[in-house]
């Protein structure tokens, strides 16, 4: 018989619960509110098969919204966890904001712009000898005796 192609095809082990994570569903889950236009990962929770999205969506990152944009599913509570994607903005924002803050204090105008890594710096290898190779002339009549 050939292969199903139905909408839960493949996913004992992508809907599957971790490993002691069975059971009930903890009440943070349902008690977490999310606010529009913050980031959220679908995480397909397997035991709650109620508004359960596509395999296609499980481990994607989407923004909560309620606009008309290129994608838009309807997922149930269970299924979506906040997304740590915008954290390390989020951390360099408050730096910036105090390293700005300590630069109006002294009087001095900072640039809190990212810059490329440049070039590693060049050195010097100490202590090395340099050694010339030549390459041995291939001699044809001595190969050919050899016995093909």
């Amino acid at each position: 018989m050939p292969a199903g192609h139905g909408l839960r095809s493949r996913t004992r082990d992508l809907f599957a619960r971790p490993f002691r994570k069975k059971g009930y569903i903890p009440l943070t889950t349902y008690l977490r509110t999310y606010r529009i236009g913050e980031f959220v990962d679908v995480k397909v929770n397997g035991a709650v098969h109620k508004g359960m999205p596509h395999k296609f969506y499980h481990g994607r990152t989407g923004k909560v919204g309620n606009r008309i944009i290129k994608k838009r599913i309807h997922v149930r509570i269970e299924h979506v966890q906040p997304s740590r994607c915008a954290e390390d903005f989020r951390l360099r924002k408050v730096k910036n904001d105090q390293l700005k803050a300590e630069a109006k204090a002294r009087g001095e105008v900072i640039s809190t712009k990212r810059q490329p890594e440049g070039p590693k710096p060049g050195f010097m290898v100490e202590g090395a000898t340099l050694e010339t190779v030549t390459p041995i002339p291939y001699d044809v009549v001595n190969d050919l005796k050899g016995g093909y």
